[in-house]
């Protein structure tokens, strides 16, 4: 038997072993199961109920047909997302037992098993601009702010352009509403000429920061930040924290740039991202490629070929090409 490569998405290695079995030979009975898993009867159709259950297997008489793996694994993985999501608001949600286990070992500055509590704003701010300081890789953030003051820019600005010249990697998502304040907007749009990636989420509520995939940042308290906030070393809590963001990251949507010279307007009246999206949508088969091609996300891709089609007055992506075509866009 292989490894148990599904175990993330909590399917033992039997379950496993029964699924691919299937989706080597869709459509069979499930007669004689357990001699593939070496095991009894009673066993192997515990294990059969439970991918019924899952999702992943569906029954039509005595015949058992897989569910497509695309379809099956999001839907756990989203499930899996959901319970992390809930743990994460659970563990900063509970400080009274934070403080009453520290009390207990009579911890001051830190707690043992890798998370640590930043007791005020300034000690945050301060360990803040030592990680971005000594990151090497990646940042990655989630901040649900609306505006940013001048002095939040101001403190803020060195450090981000610093990385930048380093070439550590920033992946943030902010909220849309933040895009109504001009000098927000402004110090995000520089940021991202200077080659961080920035998306924005209509409705975020967490607060996240995790430098080079090893150390992670939440406040002790969402609302109130001004309380602190944990600092989680630990790699599981870590990588949870990490599964949270790339969910939250993949909702979101590219940050909009503007009118600026890399969008000036084709002879056509198309700008020139336009008639990139035009040229992807006749020349890839997946949509996901062509967001990789073009350098955005797939949710911004598609929104692209949304417009696009309206503009062309095209029920199908096959009529905007051929539109597209008679028009002499492509």
């Amino acid at each position: 038997m292989g490894t148990n490569e599904m175990s993330a998405f909590g399917v033992g290695p039997d379950e496993e072993e029964i699924y691919r079995h299937f989706l080597r030979n869709p459509g069979t009975p499930a007669d004689d199961i357990q001699l593939l898993l070496h095991t009894d009867p009673k066993t192997a159709q515990v294990a059969l109920d439970r991918l019924c259950r899952l999702g992943l297997l569906r029954a039509s008489g005595q015949l058992i047909s897989p569910t497509d793996p695309d379809i099956a694994l999001g839907r756990l993985m989203d499930i899996r997302l959901h319970e992390l999501h809930q743990e994460l608001q659970r563990v900063t949600q509970f400080r009274h037992v934070i403080d009453g286990l520290r009390a207990e070992q009579g911890l001051h500055s830190a707690c043992r098993h890798g998370i640590e509590q930043l007791e005020d704003l300034d000690q945050v701010r301060s360990r803040i601009a030592d990680l971005a300081f000594f990151a090497r890789d990646e940042i990655l953030s989630v901040e649900p702010y609306t505006e940013l003051q001048p002095e939040n820019v101001e403190q803020a600005r060195p450090l981000d352009l610093r990385c930048l010249r380093r070439g550590v990697r920033i992946r943030s998502v902010v909220l849309r509403k933040a895009l109504d304040h001009g000098p927000t907007v402004g110090y995000l749009r520089e940021l991202v000429s200077q080659g961080a990636l920035i998306r924005v989420a209509e409705d975020i509520t967490e607060r996240i920061l995790v430098y080079d995939r090893r150390i992670a940042m939440v406040p002790v308290d969402p609302v109130d930040t001004s309380r602190g906030a944990l600092l989680a070393h630990e790699g599981g809590l870590v990588a949870n924290i990490i599964a949270l963001f790339e969910k939250i990251w993949d909702q979101a949507e590219d940050l909009p740039m503007g009118t600026d010279a890399a969008d000036d307007t084709t002879s056509q009246g198309l700008s020139q991202t336009e008639q990139r999206v035009l040229v992807l949508m006749c020349s890839v088969g997946k949509d996901e490629a062509g967001a990789r091609e073009l350098g955005v996300s797939v949710r911004t891709y598609r929104r692209h070929v949304a417009d696009l089609m309206r503009v062309l007055c095209a029920a199908s992506r096959a009529q905007a090409a051929l539109l597209a075509r008679e028009r002499g866009w492509i």
